[in-house]
């Protein structure tokens, strides 16, 4: 009989090994709006069988849903992850600490971030998380999903392939797909090499786009009751980007200095 591929308790991990946990720990998974309190369960499930252990809901239908005995019930094993995990009132609370966030979308959208496929954002995201940056994946309410202000808060995009006559998957299905994805990045990743720059965090970036937003403003450049379709291009730009902090203040100055010189 094969032996299982795992290593035993007592003995020591090796470096490679610490820091795919330590990637993987960095990965937040992000439910918006979730309507059943059952799926916040699965997701728990889904999630520790993959090694994450970050769960974040946004302003669940239940306010009550991580102590839900549905929930408790379908984490199976996973209830830790639902004893830790948090509620916030809104996305930008929830990603604020964050440095790289991924929206999980079916749709094609209008003016929306990069769009990478479940591989290639689980790749990025596990190289930021070994880097010590902060990532998530963002996934909307089970009946609607994302809304686009939601999809353009993060600085990309993911779709899962599914047959296009027919692309509906369980929430938990979903993240699943995603957490498998990320535990494979985490075994291949290689040795710790350059680190990947640290990115802005979301709360950095917001603040940009609200400065930027008032000094084009200013200008006469932006139209304050017709503005969404701009900034949505803005926001796109500068997501690919990947703004450092140093970058981020330096743009703040110049909108400052903007202000500071209108007419």
């Amino acid at each position: 009989m094969d032996r299982p591929l795992t290593v035993p308790p007592s003995a020591p991990l090796t470096p490679l090994l610490e820091r795919a946990r330590a990637a993987l720990a960095a990965v937040r998974i992000v439910l918006v709006q979730p309507s059943h309190p059952g799926n916040v369960g699965s997701v728990a499930r889904a999630m520790k069988t993959m090694g994450l252990g970050d769960l974040r809901l946004v302003a669940p239908r239940d306010p009550l849903a991580l102590e839900n005995a549905e929930a408790l019930a379908l984490a199976t094993g996973a209830s830790d992850i639902l004893a830790q995990a948090r509620v916030h009132a809104s996305l930008d609370e929830a990603l604020a600490s964050c440095q790289w966030s991924v929206a999980l979308t079916a749709r094609s959208r209008d003016l929306a971030p990069t769009l990478l496929d479940p591989q290639d954002a689980a790749r990025h995201a596990l190289e930021r998380g070994a880097a010590a940056q902060s990532v998530a994946f963002v996934f909307g309410n089970e009946r609607y999903g994302l809304d686009n202000d939601s999809v353009m808060r993060c600085m990309a995009c993911c779709t899962i392939p599914t047959q296009p006559d027919y692309s509906s998957l369980n929430l938990a299905m979903a993240v699943q797909i995603v957490a498998y994805e990320c535990q494979r990045a985490a075994q291949a990743l290689a040795p710790p090499a350059a680190a990947p720059a640290p990115l802005a965090t979301e709360a950095q970036r917001e603040q940009l786009f609200g400065h930027l937003q008032e000094a084009l403003i200013a200008l006469q450049f932006l139209d304050p009751e017709h503005h969404t379709k701009l900034m949505y291009r803005l926001r796109r730009l500068f997501s690919r980007a990947a703004l450092e902090p140093d970058e981020v203040n330096i743009l703040r100055g110049i909108c400052t200095a903007i202000l500071e010189n209108r007419p």
